[in-house]
């Protein structure tokens, strides 16, 4: 197991986070899902996150990350999703038909440690979503 580190520390943390469409409403694509992964590792980039998988259903994403010990959690998903919800209703207009307010994600997000679940069945939980 290789282990990240930075000048204090050694760590290796993992997360899985769930966003969900606001309203359950059905508009995510792989074009549009592409796009928002696509902002979520730029935006990442400034928070020590990486992205390691990311998969989406119809109404929902899922993506797996690593982060740094120093990294807040909750500033960069706030963050993400503002950024996001803007942007994707600008370049989607499409979106704006089924979600005529500002936000794209709902408020809520599930974030989950992967704690001792090795990490291979999480991504292939992940990208298994949206696979009938």
């Amino acid at each position: 197991m290789k282990l990240d580190n930075n000048n204090h520390s050694v760590f290796l943390l993992y997360f899985h986070l769930v966003l969900v469409i606001k309203y359950r409403r059905k508009v995510m694509d792989d074009t549009i899902s592409d796009y928002a992964k696509n902002m979520f590792v730029r935006l990442g980039e400034r928070y020590n996150i990486s992205l390691v998988e990311w998969n989406h259903d119809i109404d929902h994403v899922h993506i797996l990350f690593k982060a740094h010990p120093n990294t807040e959690m909750s500033k960069f998903i706030n963050a993400y999703k503002s950024a996001s919800s803007r942007l994707i209703k600008k370049h989607f207009p499409q979106v704006k038909k089924k979600l005529w307010k500002e936000n794209f994600w709902s408020r809520s997000f599930c974030l989950l440690t992967t704690g001792d679940a090795p990490i291979e069945v999480i991504k292939k939980y992940i990208e298994n979503q949206g696979v009938k």
